[in-house]
């Protein structure tokens, strides 16, 4: 053999491991370690292969549902549930990784794989990946899809569930059904989905599986679940440790229980034909490529799909968009693998479209499209309940960090985020260079201004406001939303006291068995919401445990909900923060400055102690003369300053007041525009 044809030989050669545990056969492509559909920092050691496509990867070889060798399940849960941990288990028993020190060096969290979910501890992004199971001699293939577990990026849930035929429905084996965990299981069972219940964390000390699985029934009932979706089937799991068992008390070595109760409780797709005429294909995701541009992620609900196919995306109420399917991928381990056709049941990823935009059905165009199917209804998603303004920063320090300024730009940026980003709104205002964005919650909102800082943004911020609507008998509503707080009993009159204040009205009160902890439930404006975080954590000095999700819209409460009771410490000039400045001013209140830091007339530099606002001259220099001071040996010091990230900041501010936000800097400051109408009004 020539050393050419060696080399040609080498460079097509696809690695294929074979597992002696009954998994399939898995295909490393590359030396990177895939995640999300894009390359990742973590590279591992090993050879240098082609992404050669063998056809038996496709799992297409069935002609009617009953034969369907697919499950496809997403995994829903409440916040802190050990959602994700869970999945890193799966993963890790999946024969994803080629070895054990490969998968140790995957780490945890291996689908947060965005820096803010790292950063946070939560899931951001909903995100897509595919592990084969043998069973009974019978290769199985199971998409799973991880959503959020926090009640702002309920959106993506709702989405996701489009690509569902199941749930796996984790909670913990101490908390049970929380907030979040009733929200994404009423979205589950109203679409039909059965639940297969997994009860994690169940080597914590103080589980109680037999009382969680009860609640867990209660809220079936309580959802209207039908008989068959209240006769769901139970696993026992820790993440953590990597075992699943039908039977709290006696879980196996691994995950296996768990992967068998899927294939037995989850139904395989229904579909009626999978002839090229019949495709129905409703696009939930997009994703972006640097070669190939846009890419819709979408379950093949009718019909196949082939690469080259002429097809058209269609809508109820949007015109018709032509082309073809240039590149075809279906989902494989944490990567995606192109394939030349896809039938229905399988969850594919095609390129072809520019435009391609959620909501859209992807249907066959061959002859016209004179025998394509109709489109599939759209996705439903909550209407947003929180918004702020978002413009171009005009404060005296503008333009020294960011590189991204103009109104242009982040016009764009913002309405881009609406692609993929279901749950946002973006409006043009009476202003050319402020734009309002609406989302689930303040926590939604965070994540896209925190982004935008990363990406070399200079905006400045509003304070967030809730989203009146006219109810049927033409009254103005507001949103609710209900709250359950979890505190030692000694801070339970504190709980009380705050909620109070923020009008909320009292649904129960009781003690947890277990932990030893109190629990309340309150129904509260989203109004009242707004800055709650902050003042529980400090009347329960920390120990408060917050869960919230959107409960309803009420007829609007007469008045005004006060968010804050202490004023600001303001800035009497322009100029830079000195320690003597601070040494004077520190007796006012808490700083948030500190030496050396560039401030101007307006800006927020603490928090005063008492109710209204109070300037004070932070940039003053102490005088040198040739006369010895009175009090030249008094040493006062310098206290710490607070440390206020975006969300504390965002949380903080008030109706008259903005946020700057810089790739570096958040800087708060009196709102110029209010103080021009106030000063108008009088």
């Amino acid at each position: 053999m020539s050393p050419f044809s060696l080399v040609a030989a080498f460079a097509s050669f696809t690695l294929t491991i074979t597992v002696a545990n009954g998994f399939s056969p898995i295909k490393q492509h590359g030396s990177a370690f895939v995640t999300n559909n894009q390359f990742t920092s973590r590279v591992f050691p090993t050879l240098s292969m082609s992404a050669t496509v063998e056809k038996e990867a496709t799992l297409s070889s069935y002609s009617s549902s009953e034969d369907c060798n697919i499950r496809n399940i997403a995994v829903i849960a409440h916040v802190d549930h050990g959602k994700t941990t869970l999945v890193d288990a799966l993963i890790k028993q999946s024969s994803v990784f080629r070895d054990a020190q490969q998968a140790g060096e995957a780490g945890t969290c291996i689908m947060d794989n965005q820096d803010q979910e790292r950063e946070r501890g939560i899931t951001i992004l909903a995100k897509n990946l595919a592990v084969a199971r043998m069973v009974d001699g019978k290769k199985y293939k199971i998409n799973i899809m991880d959503t959020p577990g926090h009640a702002d990026f309920g959106g993506e849930v709702e989405r996701v569930l489009n690509m569902a035929d199941g749930v796996l429905l984790v909670v913990d084996s101490v908390e049970g059904p929380k907030p979040q965990t009733r929200f994404v299981l009423d979205k589950a069972l109203r679409k039909g989905l059965k639940a297969l219940v997994v009860v994690n964390k169940i080597d914590r000390p103080a589980a109680r599986p037999e009382f969680v699985v009860d609640k867990v029934f209660d809220l079936m009932v309580e959802l209207n679940a039908c008989d068959e979706q209240c006769d769901f089937k139970v696993v026992y799991a820790s993440g953590l440790l990597g075992k699943a068992g039908t039977t709290p008390n006696n879980l196996e070595k691994d995950m296996g229980p768990l992967f068998d109760a899927v294939m037995e409780a989850i139904d395989p797709p229904k579909f009626a034909s999978v002839q090229s005429d019949s495709l129905q294909c409703m696009v939930s995701n997009i994703d972006y490529d640097a070669f190939k541009g846009k890419m819709g992620v979408s379950r093949i609900s009718e019909g196949t799909v082939r690469k080259n196919q002429a097809v058209a995306l269609v809508h109820p109420t949007k015109p018709k968009k032509t082309g073809r399917i240039s590149n075809l991928f279906v989902f494989d381990n944490l990567g995606k693998l192109e394939v030349d056709e896809a039938k229905a049941g399988e969850i594919i990823m095609f390129a072809g479209f520019d435009d391609v935009e959620i909501g859209y059905t992807l249907v066959t165009n061959e002859a016209g499209g004179v025998n394509a199917a109709p489109p599939l209804p759209p996705i439903a998603v909550e209407q947003p309940t929180v918004r702020m303004t978002i413009g171009v920063n005009k404060s005296p320090l503008a333009g020294r960090e960011g590189k991204l300024l103009t109104s242009r730009m982040i016009r764009d940026r913002l309405f881009r985020e609406t692609d993929r980003n279901v749950a946002l709104r973006v409006a043009e205002t009476d202003s050319a260079d402020r734009y309002e964005v609406s989302g689930r919650g303040q926590l939604h909102l965070t994540v896209l201004i925190e982004t935008m800082r990363r990406e070399g943004f200079e905006l400045e911020v509003g304070p967030p406001t809730v989203i009146y609507k006219e109810g049927e008998d033409g009254k103005i509503e507001e949103p609710w939303e209900s709250v359950e707080v979890r505190v030692p009993e000694e801070y339970m009159g504190s709980v009380v006291d705050t909620m109070n204040q923020r009008k909320g009205e009292l649904q129960d009160m009781g003690r947890e068995e277990g932990e030893g902890m109190s629990v309340v439930k309150y129904l509260v404006p989203t109004r009242g919401m707004l800055g709650l975080k902050n003042s529980l954590l400090s009347a329960t000095r920390g120990t408060a445990l917050i869960d919230s999700v959107f409960d309803s819209y009420k007829p609007k409460i007469p008045g005004d909900i006060q968010a804050r009771d202490r004023g600001s410490l303001l800035a009497f000039a322009d100029g830079e923060a000195t320690t003597f400045g601070l040494e004077g001013a520190q007796d006012r209140g808490r700083l948030i400055a500190k030496p050396g830091d560039e401030c101007y007339k307006g800006m927020i530099v603490g928090i005063h102690q008492r109710p209204g606002d109070l300037e004070v001259n932070i940039c003053k220099m102490k005088q040198l003369t040739n006369m010895r001071s009175a009090n030249k040996g008094i040493v006062v010091g310098l206290s710490s300053s607070v440390e206020m990230g975006l969300d504390d900041c965002v949380e903080y501010i008030g109706a008259d007041e903005i946020l700057e936000v810089t790739p570096t800097k958040l800087r708060m400051a009196k709102n110029p525009d209010a103080q021009k109408k106030g000063s108008g009004k009088k």
